[in-house]
Formats: C-alpha cells, structure tokens, sequence
C-alpha cells in the first residue's frame, strides 16, 4: 500500500516536471530526485508510526493498573476506569461484563490487552 503510493507520487512529480518547459532536464532531475527522496523519509515516517501503534498493546492487569492505564484502553472511560478499580479483586477479566461495568461489545475490544493476576 505504502509502496503504491510512493510510486503514484513519483509519477505524479515526474509529469508535473515534464510539463515544466523553462526547466532543463538536469534541473528536472535534481527536483525529481529531491522530491522522491521526501517520499521515502515521509513514507517511512508513516510505516514506523504504523509499526508502533501495532505494538503498542501491552497488556493491563485490572486488579493492579492505575486509572489512567485503564482509561487508556480503547473505549474504557474515565468513569468506567473508577468503576472498575472499585470492584477489585478480579478473579477472570470477563467479569467485567458479569459485573455490568462494561458491555460484550465494550469487552471485546479490550479482552486481549487485560490480565488478571491473584
């Protein structure tokens, strides 16, 4: 994906530059060549934030973690961080939805990045 659209960029600047009549063809070059290497730091730029934001799923344990490592949970809010320290202990992260704190559907999208630890 990324790749395509480095090369649909290069082929967008390189037609952009071939209508340049008033530029000689080393000038052309030498801003092709600038150009696509802007690509390449801009693109890599975009895969390193992709990469970190995947790996950045370290897990929770809900009988230990602060508010604001349980607010940071996708879709946990600040209220629902206070409910769920104010239920501890945990036996099993599913309780949660058994304690009506948080919906199957809110659950889901957290359940791989909770623990529970006894």
């Amino acid at each position: 994906m990324i790749s395509r659209v480095s090369f649909a960029a290069v082929l967008l600047l390189l037609s952009l530059c071939a209508a340049c009549t008033n530029q000689s063809p080393d000038q052309i070059r030498q801003k092709t060549a600038e150009e696509t290497a802007a690509v390449k730091r801009d693109t890599k730029a975009v895969a390193q934030g992709v990469k970190e934001g995947l790996s950045n799923k370290k897990t929770v344990d809900l009988n230990k973690a602060s508010k604001d490592d349980l607010a940071s949970l996708p879709g946990v809010t600040p209220q629902q961080a206070d409910r769920i320290i104010a239920e501890r202990p945990y036996a099993s992260a599913h309780q949660l939805v058994t304690r009506n704190i948080l919906s199957e559907d809110e659950y889901s999208q957290i359940q791989d990045r909770v623990v529970v630890s006894r």
